[in-house]
C-alpha cells in the first residue's frame, strides 16, 4: 500500500479540482479534444480516437487525455504536484527527471494506493485531506487543504455519472444504494490498473499490476 506507482489517469480529477478551485475552469467549459502539441509532448487518447468539442465535464468522465493536460498546461504542473503535496501525499518522481511536466497528467509521476486513497477521502470531505489512520483508536491527523468546497461538488457530481466499465454482467443487477463516483486509470504498458471510488462514507481504492 506504501510503494509508489504510477497511477495513469486516476489523478485527472485533481486536475481539474485545482481548476475548478482557482476559477480556470467550470464543468460546462467547451474544450478541444483533437490532436495536439504541447511542445514537443503530442499525448493522444487511449483509443486513439478524438471526439472534438466536449465539456470539461464530458471530458474528465470520458477520460480524455488531450483536455487533461490543457488543464494541467494552465494550471502547471509544479503546482499540482505541490498541491498534492501539500495535502500530504508523498510523490515520487522518474530518476534524473527535471520540474514536473505535462506527463504528469497521464501517470508520470509515482504515487501508493494508501496516499491514493487519502487524495480520494478529501474529495468527499469536501476537498479537506486528512492522513489515514491504521489503528481504530489512534488520533485524527489535522486537516489539509486540497481544494475548496465547490470544487469538491464539481468532482463528485462529475464522478458520480462515470459510466460503469465493460465488465461481467455490465453491471446488470448492482444495487447501487449510495451515491458513488469512481475513476479508473491505467499506468503505460497496462503495468498498472487502478479503481477509486468514494461515497459519503466510504472511499476505497484498488491496485492490480505488475508488481
Amino acid at each position: 500500500a506504501s510503494r509508489a506507482r504510477s497511477p495513469g489517469s486516476a489523478l485527472k480529477p485533481f486536475i481539474y479540482g485545482l481548476a475548478f478551485d482557482a476559477l480556470m475552469l467550470h464543468p460546462m467549459t467547451r474544450m478541444e479534444d483533437r490532436p495536439t502539441r504541447f511542445g514537443d509532448y503530442a499525448p493522444t487518447d487511449f483509443d486513439g480516437n478524438f471526439l472534438g468539442t466536449v465539456t470539461a465535464k464530458d471530458a474528465l468522465q470520458m477520460s480524455l487525455n488531450i483536455p487533461a493536460v490543457a488543464v494541467l498546461e494552465r494550471v502547471g504542473p509544479l503546482a499540482f504536484t505541490l498541491a498534492l503535496q501539500n495535502a500530504g501525499a508523498h510523490i515520487a518522481f522518474p530518476k534524473g527527471g527535471d520540474a514536473p511536466a505535462l506527463p504528469v497528467a497521464l501517470g508520470g509521476l509515482g504515487i501508493s494506493v494508501a496516499d491514493t486513497a487519502m487524495l480520494y477521502a478529501a474529495i468527499a470531505e469536501g476537498g479537506q485531506a486528512r492522513a489515514l489512520r491504521f489503528v481504530a483508536d489512534a488520533p485524527d491527523a489535522p486537516d489539509r487543504r486540497l481544494f475548496g468546497a465547490a470544487a469538491a461538488w464539481h468532482l463528485r457530481d462529475i464522478l458520480k455519472d462515470v459510466a460503469l466499465p465493460d465488465g461481467w454482467a455490465m453491471g446488470q443487477g448492482l444495487l447501487r444504494a449510495r451515491t458513488i463516483g469512481f475513476k479508473t486509470g491505467t499506468s503505460y504498458g497496462y503495468r498498472d490498473a487502478w479503481a477509486a471510488g468514494f461515497s459519503n462514507d466510504y472511499t476505497v481504492v484498488v491496485w492490480v499490476g505488475r508488481a
